[in-house]
């Protein structure tokens, strides 16, 4: 199937995991995607790979954390193409720590990538959403959620995320009636490089699916909420997390 056929979209850390994901699943289904990110030879490595397969995709770099970084991307875009059909929020990082050792710059590092680069990428580019009525997506996480406490650890984290949702329903609230859809992905544990710990069986016994998330299975459930057949959907915060948050 084309879903995304004749559709173009710029995914935000697309350079490896759920982004990656995004960025192959979309092209499988016939979008122009505009991958952006900080390692230049992981995008240009899936660019090939996309193309290897008669896809169609970019590579544009860009520190998201970085207000001049941004600038110089909405510029290159803008030179080289004339529209964006549906923007993917998708950069994050995780730090851990104790209340204790929460350090300064590592408490704004995760809020600069986690949600200060949401509202950024997503003010520079909506003018072009709005134009074509397109739609946005943020991934964010479970751990945002109000209703999971969890990790102990994930003081930073898991408040930048929550940030995340409600900065996503806000723009939901405001954008729908100008014909935008704006809903949020909440990913459990997902099986990419964002853990540095490869021993993903740690976390099954929290999951009453009993195992975590491919990147694929994520990508599926993005591409639902990009495509037309959620066409209905705006302000939606989907949780695609193996029935994690219900424990």
């Amino acid at each position: 199937m084309e879903r995304l056929k004749d559709k173009r979209v710029l995914i935000t850390g697309g350079t490896s995991g759920m982004g990656e994901a995004f960025a192959k699943k979309f092209a499988e289904e016939g979008a122009e995607v505009i991958i952006v990110g900080r390692n230049k030879k992981n995008g240009l490595r899936i660019v090939n790979e996309i193309q290897g397969k008669s896809g169609n995709a970019d590579f544009m770099e860009c520190d998201v954390t970085d207000m001049k970084s941004i600038k110089e991307l909405k510029e290159n875009f803008e030179k080289k193409y004339l529209s964006l059909d549906i923007l993917v929020n998708n950069a994050g990082i995780l730090l851990t720590n104790s209340l204790e050792n929460i350090q300064e710059d590592e408490w704004i590092k995760v809020f600069d990538t986690n949600i200060h680069s949401v509202m950024r990428i997503t003010q520079a580019f909506i003018e072009l959403i709005e134009q074509s009525r397109g739609n946005i997506l943020s991934n964010t996480s479970i751990e945002g959620l109000q209703s999971l406490v969890r990790g102990k650890a994930n003081y930073a984290y898991c408040a930048s995320k929550a940030a995340a949702i409600k900065f996503t329903q806000q723009l939901a609230l405001n954008y729908t009636p100008k014909g935008i859809r704006v809903n949020c992905l909440c990913p459990g544990v997902t099986e990419t490089p964002f853990f540095t710990n490869r021993d993903f069986t740690r976390f099954c016994d929290a999951i009453p699916m009993g195992r975590v998330a491919k990147p694929e299975e994520i990508a599926n459930a993005a591409l639902f909420l990009v495509s037309d057949e959620a066409s209905y959907v705006s302000g939606a915060v989907l949780t695609v997390d193996g029935a994690a948050s219900l424990k």
